[in-house]
């Protein structure tokens, strides 16, 4: 079974790791994906060389099948996230 860390154990290891306050670190991680969202949803790329990128891609329309009828169906042109690890990340997780 996967561990999985939540927000709330998120926080209280930043604030042992780092010594701020639940409270501080709460408001910057709020911030920080204010931030990222802000940027991404204006098409800026946003990256913390060696750890993570985002960036905002997009999807052509396209015509696509209905599963239950096998009719086609049209998709509308969209915008996506796309999340890449940078190599330091990588590198922790071998």
């Amino acid at each position: 079974e996967e561990d999985t860390m939540n927000r709330s154990e998120l926080v209280a290891a930043i604030a042992a790791e780092s010594g701020l306050s639940q409270a501080d670190v709460n408001r910057a991680i709020d911030g920080l994906f204010s931030v990222v969202s802000g940027a991404v949803k204006g098409g800026t790329k946003v990256a913390i060389p060696g750890w993570i990128s985002f960036e905002r891609t997009h999807r052509d329309a396209r015509t696509g099948r209905n599963p239950q009828t096998g009719e086609a169906i049209q998709i509308a042109a969209s915008y996506g996230v796309k999340v890449s690890a940078g190599s330091k990340l990588k590198a922790a997780a071998k």
